[in-house]
């Protein structure tokens, strides 16, 4: 018996040794072995502008007991082609006593053209998220939003009004109002598909000809004076730690317009979420260093922080420092406030960020040779669907034996083929954890088999999550993720994933199962 039982070992441990020169064998082919490589644009060939538009909705939200909620929306869409429009969408509170209910997802449109500047347009949004009376209110947190309504373009932007009807199926919220619509129309260069550039000697489109731009990731803190109260009438906590990201696009040399978006991840306020809109200045004052102001303006709320109906105001200096010709440090200090309650905070920042011009686009087509210079950039955007399901009991305050789904958005830049930089946003829509959302960064690596449509990825993730009552502490979370993907055609893939996620701070643990529709583009920068 003694035997048999050592000879099975030895099998099962011989069995094992196999399979683990198979993974390295495997991961190694994969790795160096025959792969697709981007294509070529041809010299002789050109890029098609893409036409696209930055929108601001404000809808009058009826809530029950007709309580009212300004609701602030921002969209970002694509056109398709004449007709049809897709992007990304989020919605929050500016106006009322919902400071926090804050929704993101997807949205398309339809529209058609009356006359050359009147044009009216149907679309829909599908996404997620509640916040301030969360559960009573969103339910598991989608959200549903149609409209029907026109607008007038002009010189200073496309201006518009319309019927919007808002419904959380899961929840109270079933309102139609009018609403009114602000747009900027604009070109950007985006090749459907990863390309890569032949070479030429010189450059050939000059700066007038390009537009420049920043991303950075963002680490801040609020340091809360005595006197600010929380939304329960509590001392508000004094110190809330925040992770986030930040876009700058310049409108000339010196004069630029921002998006900011972060989330709670240290402190008693998980849950706790803002965006901002801004406008900066910046002023050189040595080769490399920079002085920057800036002021903004959006919606914040959750983590029982204070923000009556939700709008904040946001003032900050910041010193940039160069570390390349890409790369660049900058600190900054500021003060944060809510007019309409005690919450104020001075604001201490580091952000890392990345620095880049983009080629301008206008209506006509740029010639490849023209894009000298320049150098593709890969990038893939993924619409997912994920289950969270519990790897602990007490991984909730409440419902612990549901699971919950999400939907959201993940953008994905590759400086190299196999390597990818990640940026994820996502928010539960079923499980009756309506207002629970999450940001995650991270990077991740992407093998192909062989040369079969087949790829495996990997993937790790930082970021700040609350809401719904998940128990994530002061609202820290990692996720780890790996899985098996598909690439249809040059442009979308199909890509399932299984992950682990977990609040060092909190009793949250959850098992990830992930489904996302990927779309691979190319932008071009220097």
């Amino acid at each position: 018996m003694l035997h048999m039982s050592t000879g099975t070992a030895l099998a099962t441990a011989s069995r094992l040794e196999i399979i683990k020169r198979f993974i390295v064998v495997f991961l190694l082919l994969s790795l160096f072995g025959p792969q697709a490589h981007a294509a070529v644009i041809d010299a002789a060939s050109s890029v098609e502008p893409a036409p696209a538009k930055f929108r601001f909705t404000y809808d009058n939200v009826t809530l029950p007991a007709n309580e009212k909620m300004g609701f602030l929306g921002a969209t970002l869409l694509f056109d398709l082609n004449d007709y049809i429009s897709v992007g990304g969408a989020s919605y929050g509170a500016l106006v009322g006593q919902r400071g926090g209910f804050i929704t993101l997802g997807v949205a398309a449109e339809g529209r058609l053209p009356l006359t050359d500047i009147l044009e009216v347009n149907s679309g829909i949004f599908v996404g997620a998220g509640g916040g301030r009376g969360g559960l009573q209110l969103a339910g598991g947190g989608l959200m549903l939003r149609y409209h029907l309504g026109t607008h007038v373009k002009t010189w200073l932007g496309d201006f518009g009004a319309g019927v919007s009807y808002i419904d959380f199926p899961d929840g109270t919220i079933h309102s139609a109002q009018p609403y009114i619509s602000y747009e900027y129309p604009f070109t950007t260069l985006i090749a459907s598909g990863h390309h890569e550039l032949p070479e030429w000697e010189g450059a050939r489109l000059g700066r007038g000809h390009q537009s420049e731009q920043e991303f950075m990731t963002v680490f801040r803190s609020y340091i809360i004076p005595t006197g600010v109260l929380s939304d329960s009438g509590t001392p508000q906590h004094s110190s809330m730690h925040l992770m986030g990201v930040e876009w700058n696009k310049y409108l000339d040399d010196n004069l630029f317009v921002k998006v900011e978006s972060e989330g709670a991840m240290g402190g008693q306020s998980s849950g706790y979420m803002q965006i901002l809109f801004g406008l900066g200045y910046r002023l050189e004052i040595m080769d490399g260093t920079w002085l920057k102001v800036s002021s903004s303006l959006g919606v914040a709320g959750g983590g029982n922080v204070a923000t009556g109906g939700g709008l904040i105001i946001d003032g900050v200096v910041s010193l940039q420092q160069r570390l390349g010709d890409n790369l660049f440090a900058e600190v900054s200090g500021g003060y944060v406030k809510v007019p309409e309650t005690t919450f104020k905070a001075y604001s201490l920042a580091g952000k890392l960020g990345y620095h880049f011009f983009t080629p301008n686009a206008y209506d006509e087509p740029i010639a490849s040779s023209d894009l000298s210079g320049f150098e593709p950039q890969h990038f893939r955007i993924r619409a997912t669907h994920q289950t969270y399901l519990k790897a602990d009991p007490d991984w909730r305050s409440i419902f612990p034996d549901l699971n919950v789904d999400l939907l959201g958005i993940q953008l994905d830049y590759f400086p190299h083929s196999n390597f990818y930089l990640t940026g994820q946003g996502i928010a539960a829509y079923k499980g009756k954890a309506g207002a629970y959302m999450t940001g995650l960064v991270g990077a991740g690596v992407h093998l192909p088999m062989f040369n079969t449509p087949l790829f495996i990825e990997a993937e790790g993730l930082l970021g700040a999550a609350g809401g719904g009552g998940l128990a994530v502490g002061g609202g820290l979370v990692w996720q780890a993720n790996a899985g098996l993907g598909y690439q249809l055609m040059d442009d979308f893939s199909l890509l399932a994933q299984y992950g682990y996620m977990r609040a060092p701070k909190g009793k949250f643990r959850a098992k990830v199962l992930s489904l996302a529709f990927g779309y691979n583009f190319t932008l071009f920068t220097k």
